[in-house]
């Protein structure tokens, strides 16, 4: 039986499956995203091993003016030559190829020294003690010694030893200072009752004074002043 080609379509070809683009495009995005995770991971562990490799770390000296001073630090890495067990060591930053060093100054820290041909040469700082006991230099004159440790006592007693007074002095003032104001604000306000009564009993006999006068037909007390003495009158009740 023959079948005609413009009757086959994609849903015949697989049948019962029902597959859509969009499926299709999500496992395709979700395929690539994967292999990006894997990529970054497999660089990252690339590029830990890698610099794990360079475990020497070579500081430069380099004579400039007429002081060495350090111009770098460069990290380096041992590689190998032939199958006999030779090595060279690889500087990174500036892709150099130097002999192994032996001398150290720290764990896998090996100094070195530009010369003038640009060679770097390994070096040690070596005995300073018994390089300056050959020269016979004396450390410290012995005269020099004993004022340095008469002023060191000096100054620990001056300025370490605190008297009792120099610590807690400051403290005990302000503490009696806060008394002493204690005490009077108490005193005062204890002697404000008596105040009041006394001054109330003198208000009132002045106003009667002044109504006497007043029965009488005597000028007495200004009426200004009246005013005056009737104000501090309710003002001293309203407090007291």
């Amino acid at each position: 039986m023959a079948v005609d080609p413009s009757s086959v379509s994609l849903g015949n070809m697989f049948g019962g499956f029902n597959i859509g683009i969009g499926t299709i495009g999500n496992a395709l995005l979700i395929f690539f995203l994967a292999i990006l995770i894997i990529g970054l991971i497999a660089i990252s562990i690339f590029m830990y091993v890698n610099n794990k490799k360079y475990k020497y770390s070579i500081p430069l000296y380099k004579k400039i003016g007429s002081m060495p001073i350090r111009v770098g630090t460069y990290k380096v890495k041992d590689y190998k030559i032939g199958n006999a067990g030779d090595k060279l060591w690889y500087v990174r930053k500036i892709k150099k190829f130097i002999p192994p060093a032996t001398v150290q100054t720290a764990p896998n820290e090996y100094p070195h020294f530009e010369r003038e041909d640009g060679e770097w040469v390994n070096f040690g700082l070596g005995d300073i003690d018994s390089q300056l006991k050959t020269a016979g230099v004396k450390y410290v004159h012995q005269d020099m010694r004993a004022n340095r440790i008469a002023i060191s006592n000096l100054l620990e007693q001056r300025f370490s030893k605190k008297s009792f007074w120099d610590k807690y002095g400051a403290m005990i003032m302000n503490v009696i200072f806060y008394l002493v104001i204690a005490i009077a604000m108490v005193v005062i306000f204890y002697q404000w009752s008596d105040i009041v009564d006394k001054t109330g009993t003198l208000l009132d006999r002045i106003i009667e004074l002044e109504e006497q006068r007043k029965v009488s037909g005597n000028s007495g007390v200004v009426p200004a002043f009246m005013l005056i003495v009737g104000g501090v009158r309710q003002w001293v009740f309203s407090k007291h």
